[in-house]
């Protein structure tokens, strides 16, 4: 049986699917290190728009997705297991990349990002965050500097680096549009977007970036392509200090990726300088140059999806939440007399619960008036859905779909960069009742300090019953959690 008719041969019949494709992917490992599995290495690439209300005129504005076959997927599956397997089990991972890694995010970088902010602020310090771009990163890498990577960072070899040099070379791509085809081409550098094993070899690819940065003292996350640089500003001097010491590390930055085959790109680089009122007055940074361009300091910045302001108080994020909810609501609700509860509440999670869930984390201890304004969303996203009219009473309409408001909803496994924010509480005085409590650090602005995550975690952990900050499963800490928050809200 050919590889290629495994999907429509077993279908519907899953421990035939099992059988098929552990031997075919075996198979096709096998013939891919021996180069004789040729027609799997010829990569078919549909061009998408990066963003949907980009021109479609410009080619800069398409990202090439590879359009895998079946069993290239599989197999890639299996292989990047493996490869995250002895990433973890070896440490090798850079502890601050939370790019495709399970149990790491964009809301978890943002949490340790945004809580690095606010406590350099509550220490009466004034931060510079920077957001580098890189243009079409994944297709300049250099496979044998990747190769390179993968024998001396990670420590493959034999079979397992043969079978990577094999995966790299001798591939083919061609590019589809519409009922139009290009003629086939090699492909010499890159690694395929839309594949599974494509970020995980980027992310290997960018590993001696942190030494770079960390060098200089400076802090920094990353997020696949996407790195954000930033550092404190001592109210004791000049900031021309510290602006001296983020331009030579830029510098190095930008040495180490012009020798890697990537590029830095400057236009699209932001700045932002985060703050209270009164830190912001006193250390002002206007401007900053960066890679040969002068690059004003935003008001406001999109970082992983969340709008960033000055005072971290995530006000043009929400605006940005309740006028794009909105949109889509009055487009739903058009339809909805024609859709039926089912079909009708998939559309409101897709296209405004969502929005409201989305890094929501970091809204933890902003004022009522910005969290009214996203209750006033999940209120509206309710009424229309269950079909009521805008006088009627909310909270049996909430209580019947199980949503929890908004305020609530704010309140396993983690990444390393925020279980070190976090302290046990050990005490040979602490009562039965008392146990599994965390140290909650000492704040001094409600505004900044307090709405950290290394201040905020352990006062929400602690505020929770005993029984539920006793050890247990991921899941039904999820459930019991879901429960006491339920209660506590309609109860």
């Amino acid at each position: 049986m050919g590889c290629t008719s495994v999907h429509s041969l077993s279908k519907g019949r899953p421990e035939s699917l099992f059988l098929c494709c552990t031997v075919c992917i075996e198979q096709v490992a096998n013939e891919l290190q021996l180069k004789e599995f040729s027609s799997l290495k010829t990569v078919l690439i549909k061009p998408l728009l990066k963003k949907p209300t980009l021109d479609p005129e410009p080619l800069p504005n398409y990202r090439p997705i590879s359009n895998l076959p079946f069993i290239c997927k599989l197999l890639e599956k299996v292989i990047s297991s493996q490869l995250h397997n002895h990433l973890k089990a070896n440490s090798l991972y850079e502890k601050v990349q939370s790019g495709f890694r399970p149990s790491h995010s964009t809301e978890t970088a943002l949490i340790r990002v945004t809580s690095d902010l606010l406590m350099a602020s509550d220490s009466g310090s004034t931060s510079l965050l920077i957001l580098l771009d890189l243009s079409a990163a994944f297709d300049t890498i250099d496979h044998s500097i990747l190769l390179h990577r993968l024998q001396h960072h990670i420590g493959l070899s034999g079979t397992a680096l043969h079978w990577f040099h094999s995966y790299l070379t001798d591939k083919t791509e061609y590019m589809a549009l519409g009922d139009t085809k290009s003629r086939p081409h090699k492909v010499t550098c890159g690694v395929p977007q839309g594949s599974v094993l494509g970020p995980t070899l980027f992310t290997i690819y960018m590993l001696p970036l942190g030494c770079v940065v960390s060098r200089h003292g400076i802090n920094f996350h990353c997020y696949a392509d996407d790195t954000q640089l930033y550092l404190k500003i001592s109210p004791s001097g000049p900031p021309s200090v510290t602006v001296t010491r983020l331009s030579s590390c830029l510098e190095e930055i930008e040495a180490w990726t012009s020798q890697n085959f990537l590029q830095l790109n400057g236009s699209k680089t932001e700045a932002i300088q985060t703050g209270t009122p009164q830190q912001l007055r006193s250390s002002p940074i206007t401007s900053i140059s960066l890679f040969g361009h002068n690059i004003s300091l935003s008001p406001s910045v999109t970082n992983l999806g969340v709008k960033f302001d000055p005072l971290l108080s995530f006000d043009n994020h929400i605006s940005h939440i309740c006028k794009t909810s909105f949109f889509h609501l009055r487009n739903i609700s058009k339809l909805r007399p024609s859709l039926s509860l089912s079909a009708a509440e998939k559309l409101v999670h897709a296209f405004v619960s969502s929005r409201l869930d989305y890094c929501n984390a970091l809204l933890i201890g902003i004022p009522g008036r910005s969290i009214q304004k996203l209750q006033y969303v999940q209120n509206s996203a309710a009424r229309v859905l269950m079909r009521v009219r805008k006088h009627e009473h909310i909270t049996p309409i909430l209580h019947t779909l199980h949503w929890l408001p908004v305020h609530h909803c704010l309140h396993g496994e983690a990444p390393t960069y925020l279980t070190e924010l976090l302290t046990p509480h050990t005490s040979a005085r602490t009562r039965s009742g008392q146990q599994h409590r965390l140290l909650q650090p000492r704040t001094r602005l409600k505004t900044m300090g307090d709405r950290a995550f290394e201040a905020a975690a352990p006062r929400l952990w602690n505020a929770l019953p005993d029984h539920l900050r006793a050890p247990q499963t991921v899941n039904a800490f999820k459930k019991g959690l879901k429960t006491y928050l339920f209660r506590k809200a309609f109860c």
